[in-house]
C-alpha cells in the first residue's frame, strides 16, 4: 500500500527556545518519545509514529493531532503528571474514547484509544 497522500509529519510551534525545551521534555516524559535538536530553536522525533517536530525559530498556528494509546487512563494520568493541562475530559465517541490536552507551550492535541473499557 502506498504512504502517498498519508500525514507524514506534524509540527508544533513554541513561542521561545524555553518553551520549545519544556514541551520537548513533557513529550519525552509522557510518551516516550526521543529527539535530534538542530540548533537551539529546533527539534523533530520519528518516534512519533508519524514524523513531528518543535519549532521556536519560525512557529505556525497549532494543530491538533490526535495520538494513539492503548491505555487511555494511564496517558491521562501521564499527561497531568508530565505538566500538560486537560482541556476536554474522557469521552466516548464511536469507535473509541479521547480526550484533550494542551502541552506547555499551549498546543492542544487529543489522546485517543479503541479500548472501552
Amino acid at each position: 500500500m502506498s504512504t502517498n497522500h498519508h500525514i507524514d509529519y506534524v509540527e508544533f510551534p513554541a513561542r521561545t527556545v524555553e518553551e520549545l525545551g519544556r514541551t520537548r521534555a513533557f513529550f519525552e516524559a509522557a510518551f516516550g518519545w526521543s529527539y535530534q535538536q538542530w540548533g537551539d530553536d529546533y527539534a523533530d522525533t520519528r518516534s512519533s509514529g508519524v514524523g513531528s517536530g518543535i519549532n521556536a525559530e519560525d512557529p505556525s498556528a497549532s494543530v491538533l493531532p490526535v495520538i494513539y494509546v492503548e491505555d487511555l487512563e494511564a496517558a491521562f494520568e501521564r499527561v497531568k503528571a508530565s505538566g500538560g493541562s486537560i482541556t476536554k475530559e474522557i469521552f466516548s465517541f464511536p469507535g473509541g474514547r479521547r480526550f484533550h490536552f494542551t502541552d506547555p507551550a499551549g498546543n492542544e492535541l487529543g489522546a485517543w484509544s479503541d479500548s472501552t473499557k
